[in-house]
Protein backbone atom coordinates (compact mmCIF):
# COMPACT_ATOMS: atom_id res chain seq x y z
CA UNK A 1 0.00 0.00 0.00
CA UNK A 2 1.06 3.41 -0.84
CA UNK A 3 0.33 6.67 0.86
CA UNK A 4 -1.35 9.52 -0.58
CA UNK A 5 -0.59 12.89 -0.05
CA UNK A 6 -3.62 13.29 2.28
CA UNK A 7 -2.89 12.30 5.76
CA UNK A 8 -5.09 9.10 6.53
CA UNK A 9 -5.22 7.65 3.13
CA UNK A 10 -3.57 4.88 1.32
CA UNK A 11 -3.75 2.88 -2.16
CA UNK A 12 -3.52 -0.66 -2.39
CA UNK A 13 -2.79 -1.21 -6.02
CA UNK A 14 -2.20 -5.06 -6.37
CA UNK A 15 -0.70 -7.66 -8.52
CA UNK A 16 -3.40 -9.27 -11.00
CA UNK A 17 -2.73 -12.77 -12.30
CA UNK A 18 -3.93 -13.28 -15.79
CA UNK A 19 -4.15 -16.44 -17.95
CA UNK A 20 -6.62 -17.94 -20.62
CA UNK A 21 -9.78 -18.69 -17.53
CA UNK A 22 -9.47 -15.10 -16.57
CA UNK A 23 -7.67 -13.44 -13.65
CA UNK A 24 -7.27 -13.03 -10.23
CA UNK A 25 -5.71 -10.51 -7.23
CA UNK A 26 -6.03 -9.61 -3.70
CA UNK A 27 -8.04 -6.57 -3.00
CA UNK A 28 -7.78 -6.04 0.34
CA UNK A 29 -4.79 -8.38 3.49
CA UNK A 30 -5.38 -7.65 6.95
CA UNK A 31 -1.06 -8.19 7.06
CA UNK A 32 -0.58 -5.71 4.54
CA UNK A 33 -2.95 -3.31 5.51
CA UNK A 34 -1.77 -3.37 9.07
CA UNK A 35 1.87 -2.91 7.93
CA UNK A 36 0.96 0.15 5.91
CA UNK A 37 -1.62 1.89 8.06
CA UNK A 38 -0.53 0.83 11.50
CA UNK A 39 -4.22 -0.46 12.57
CA UNK A 40 -6.49 -2.82 11.72
CA UNK A 41 -9.86 -2.53 9.80
CA UNK A 42 -12.71 -3.05 11.66
CA UNK A 43 -15.38 -4.31 9.60
CA UNK A 44 -19.11 -3.46 10.55
CA UNK A 45 -20.77 -3.06 7.07
CA UNK A 46 -19.95 -3.59 3.53
CA UNK A 47 -22.06 -1.91 0.56
CA UNK A 48 -22.12 -1.76 -3.01
CA UNK A 49 -23.57 0.61 -5.42
CA UNK A 50 -24.15 0.53 -9.67
CA UNK A 51 -23.87 3.85 -11.35
CA UNK A 52 -24.52 5.17 -14.78
CA UNK A 53 -21.85 7.24 -16.29
CA UNK A 54 -21.94 10.43 -14.71
CA UNK A 55 -23.16 10.23 -11.46
CA UNK A 56 -21.64 12.02 -8.83
CA UNK A 57 -21.64 10.27 -5.37
CA UNK A 58 -20.50 12.47 -2.39
CA UNK A 59 -18.77 14.38 -0.73
CA UNK A 60 -19.67 12.19 2.08
CA UNK A 61 -18.60 11.86 5.66
CA UNK A 62 -19.84 11.13 9.32
CA UNK A 63 -19.14 12.42 12.42
CA UNK A 64 -16.16 11.82 14.63
CA UNK A 65 -16.39 9.77 16.79
CA UNK A 66 -17.29 7.02 15.59
CA UNK A 67 -17.05 8.37 12.01
CA UNK A 68 -16.63 5.75 9.33
CA UNK A 69 -13.58 4.73 7.35
CA UNK A 70 -13.83 2.91 3.90
CA UNK A 71 -11.81 0.63 1.98
CA UNK A 72 -13.04 1.25 -1.60
CA UNK A 73 -12.85 -0.58 -4.98
CA UNK A 74 -14.67 -0.93 -8.25
CA UNK A 75 -15.22 -4.12 -9.64
CA UNK A 76 -17.10 -3.29 -12.82
CA UNK A 77 -15.94 -0.15 -14.84
CA UNK A 78 -14.35 2.75 -13.64
CA UNK A 79 -14.80 5.70 -11.36
CA UNK A 80 -12.75 8.47 -9.90
CA UNK A 81 -12.78 7.97 -6.63
CA UNK A 82 -11.54 11.27 -4.41
CA UNK A 83 -10.83 12.07 -1.05
CA UNK A 84 -11.66 15.51 0.36
CA UNK A 85 -9.73 16.59 3.91
CA UNK A 86 -12.21 18.49 5.44
CA UNK A 87 -10.94 17.82 9.23
CA UNK A 88 -10.57 21.35 10.67
CA UNK A 89 -6.97 22.27 11.57
CA UNK A 90 -5.28 20.25 9.19
CA UNK A 91 -2.22 21.22 7.66
CA UNK A 92 -4.00 19.87 4.14
CA UNK A 93 -7.34 21.18 4.67
CA UNK A 94 -9.64 21.85 2.15
CA UNK A 95 -7.72 20.08 -0.53
CA UNK A 96 -8.40 16.43 -2.50
CA UNK A 97 -7.01 13.94 -4.00
CA UNK A 98 -8.33 11.70 -6.63
CA UNK A 99 -7.29 7.88 -7.87
CA UNK A 100 -8.55 6.34 -10.50
CA UNK A 101 -9.98 3.14 -9.71
CA UNK A 102 -10.97 0.30 -12.42
CA UNK A 103 -11.77 -3.35 -13.29
CA UNK A 104 -8.30 -3.38 -15.13
CA UNK A 105 -5.55 -2.69 -12.43
CA UNK A 106 -8.07 -3.27 -9.64
CA UNK A 107 -6.47 -0.23 -6.91
CA UNK A 108 -8.53 0.34 -3.86
CA UNK A 109 -8.13 2.98 -1.52
CA UNK A 110 -8.51 3.43 2.31
CA UNK A 111 -9.88 6.79 3.58
CA UNK A 112 -9.98 6.99 7.45
CA UNK A 113 -12.77 8.47 9.53
CA UNK A 114 -13.21 12.07 9.16
CA UNK A 115 -12.68 12.38 5.66
CA UNK A 116 -14.63 13.12 2.75
CA UNK A 117 -15.55 10.72 0.22
CA UNK A 118 -16.90 10.65 -3.19
CA UNK A 119 -16.63 9.01 -6.75
CA UNK A 120 -17.92 9.65 -9.95
CA UNK A 121 -18.75 6.96 -12.78
CA UNK A 122 -16.71 6.77 -16.01
CA UNK A 123 -18.97 4.35 -17.63
CA UNK A 124 -22.16 2.71 -17.13
CA UNK A 125 -22.67 0.21 -14.53
CA UNK A 126 -19.53 1.10 -12.38
CA UNK A 127 -19.71 -0.93 -9.56
CA UNK A 128 -18.18 -0.03 -6.51
CA UNK A 129 -17.46 -2.05 -3.28
CA UNK A 130 -16.35 -0.81 -0.26
CA UNK A 131 -15.76 -2.13 3.17
CA UNK A 132 -16.78 0.47 6.42
CA UNK A 133 -15.88 0.34 9.82
CA UNK A 134 -19.12 1.22 10.91
CA UNK A 135 -22.66 0.92 9.87
CA UNK A 136 -25.03 3.79 8.25
CA UNK A 137 -26.79 6.21 10.92
CA UNK A 138 -28.79 8.78 9.12
CA UNK A 139 -28.14 11.05 11.72
CA UNK A 140 -24.64 11.43 11.76
CA UNK A 141 -24.07 11.17 7.94
CA UNK A 142 -23.67 14.41 5.92
CA UNK A 143 -22.67 15.38 2.84
CA UNK A 144 -21.01 18.30 1.56
CA UNK A 145 -21.29 19.83 -2.82
CA UNK A 146 -19.12 17.91 -4.72
CA UNK A 147 -19.09 20.59 -7.14
CA UNK A 148 -18.15 23.37 -4.37
CA UNK A 149 -15.21 25.63 -5.96
CA UNK A 150 -13.64 26.55 -2.82
CA UNK A 151 -12.95 22.53 -3.47
CA UNK A 152 -12.35 22.67 -7.11
CA UNK A 153 -12.65 18.91 -8.33
CA UNK A 154 -12.35 18.88 -11.76
CA UNK A 155 -14.47 16.47 -12.30
CA UNK A 156 -14.18 15.37 -15.96
CA UNK A 157 -15.14 16.82 -18.76
CA UNK A 158 -17.83 15.48 -21.56
CA UNK A 159 -20.52 13.95 -19.33
CA UNK A 160 -23.95 15.10 -17.87
CA UNK A 161 -22.98 15.12 -14.22
CA UNK A 162 -26.19 13.13 -12.08
CA UNK A 163 -26.63 14.14 -8.17
CA UNK A 164 -29.11 12.90 -5.92
CA UNK A 165 -31.06 15.48 -4.40
CA UNK A 166 -29.33 15.30 -1.05
CA UNK A 167 -25.86 16.20 -2.69
CA UNK A 168 -27.65 18.72 -5.03
CA UNK A 169 -28.82 20.51 -2.20
CA UNK A 170 -25.64 19.98 0.21
CA UNK A 171 -23.60 23.08 2.10
CA UNK A 172 -20.46 24.02 0.88
CA UNK A 173 -17.98 23.34 2.51
CA UNK A 174 -17.38 26.64 3.92
CA UNK A 175 -21.01 26.01 5.12
CA UNK A 176 -20.56 23.18 6.60
CA UNK A 177 -17.59 24.37 8.80
CA UNK A 178 -20.12 27.46 9.78
CA UNK A 179 -22.86 24.93 10.68
CA UNK A 180 -19.93 23.23 13.18
CA UNK A 181 -20.47 19.79 10.91
CA UNK A 182 -16.91 19.01 9.97
CA UNK A 183 -14.72 17.28 12.41
CA UNK A 184 -11.82 18.48 13.97
CA UNK A 185 -8.35 17.38 12.86
CA UNK A 186 -7.27 17.18 16.64
CA UNK A 187 -10.44 14.57 17.14
CA UNK A 188 -9.79 12.42 14.17
CA UNK A 189 -5.98 12.18 15.14
CA UNK A 190 -6.88 11.05 19.11
CA UNK A 191 -9.56 8.50 17.27
CA UNK A 192 -6.60 7.15 15.28
CA UNK A 193 -4.60 6.76 17.80
CA UNK A 194 -6.82 5.47 20.12
CA UNK A 195 -6.86 2.17 17.81
CA UNK A 196 -10.69 2.14 17.14
CA UNK A 197 -10.26 0.06 14.55
CA UNK A 198 -8.12 -2.55 16.28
Amino acid sequence: MRQLGIAGTWVHEPKVFTDARGGFHEWFREDEFAAATGRSLRLAQGNCSVSVRGTVRGVHFADVPPGQAKYVTCVRGAVLDVVVDIRVGSPTFGTWEGVRLDDVDHASVFVSEGLGHAFMALTDDATVAYLCSEGYAPAREHTIDPLDPEIGIPWPAGYRLLLSDRDAQAPSLAQAAEQGLLPSYEECLAWYAAGQGD
